[in-house]
């Protein structure tokens, strides 16, 4: 008979984990192989924790400063006319 039994544990110092079955658990078990299964939290990527405020920020100061408007401009044919050729 296959059961399922969920226990949330921390994770000690050295990165061991320890596992108390309750009491009620079948004493035939002692000395069987059981199978462990351990999910991880999911671990944020540095977009994802960051605020849409501090990402336009970040943008902000990435992007290319003192062009002027004609600069741009020129810079936007020149990418149309390369799409043609």
């Amino acid at each position: 008979m296959r059961s399922e039994l969920r226990i949330e544990t921390k994770v000690l110092p050295g990165n061991k984990i320890e596992i108390n079955l309750p009491a009620d658990m079948l004493s035939s078990s002692v000395g069987q192989t059981i199978e462990v299964i351990v999910l991880l939290p999911e671990q944020n990527s540095p977009l994802e924790s960051q605020s849409i405020l501090q990402l336009l920020e970040q943008i902000h100061h990435e992007r290319p400063v003192g062009r002027s408007v004609e600069e741009i401009n020129r810079d936007l044919q020149a990418e149309r006319n390369a799409w043609d050729n």
